[in-house]
């Protein structure tokens, strides 16, 4: 999808002005994902976003993939205490000891996952909330947390995963199409229910 290119676009406040923030807006935020990579991806730059402002991760987005090999969790799960303390080093991520080893673990319960249901994405849509009653659809976007991304965050942990707190997975599940948290006067959010029309469950 193109992001449209005048300045009377209206888009949720958080995109503000900022091309790195209207481009992830207009073009990922809230489109449904099925590739494991790119969920894998998100779910750990999440968990490094925390304490930080989403725009210090987006900015350094092209950095972590490098670093964390595409963010291919088969690779990614091979890691070992070098590779921790290679990243350490790298300038052009977030060095944060707990985060990085939690990306590791985290890959390596991915790789469990992807086994036992086929794909991370037929693991993660599984969780998708139920559709909204007339009433409340829509979306207030004060939320930073649901009972779908609560219980998500509770069968993650169960599972082994670390740095996926509800108020993550949420932030997650907006990301990458769960739920479609656009404002109902954005333009970009009927984009995004098409998208949603359009797509096929993981199985």
């Amino acid at each position: 999808m193109s992001a449209p290119s005048n300045d009377t676009v209206h888009r949720c406040r958080w995109a503000g002005e900022d091309p790195l923030y209207i481009g992830y807006h207009d073009r990922e935020w809230g489109f449904p994902v099925a590739d494991d990579r790119r969920l894998f991806e998100k779910i750990c730059l999440e968990g490094f976003q925390a304490g930080l402002s989403w725009r210090t991760i987006l900015g350094k987005r092209d950095a972590f993939r490098e670093a964390f090999a595409g963010f291919d969790f088969e690779r990614v799960a091979r890691f070992r205490s070098r590779d921790v303390e290679r990243l350490l080093s790298n300038a052009g991520i977030v060095r944060h000891r707990g985060k990085i080893e939690s990306t590791i673990n985290n890959a390596k319960r991915a790789r469990e996952v992807a086994k036992e249901f086929g794909s991370l994405a037929a693991y993660f849509w599984q969780h998708e909330p139920k559709p909204l009653s007339r009433s409340r659809r829509i979306p207030r976007q004060a939320v930073s947390t649901s009972p779908e991304s609560v219980a998500l965050s509770k069968d993650l942990k169960k599972r082994g995963w670390t740095f996926v707190g509800p108020t993550t997975i949420y932030a997650f599940m907006q990301a990458m199409g769960l739920v479609n948290d656009h404002v109902h006067d954005c333009d970009i959010r009927a984009a995004a229910a098409a998208a949603r029309a359009r797509f096929r469950l993981p199985r």
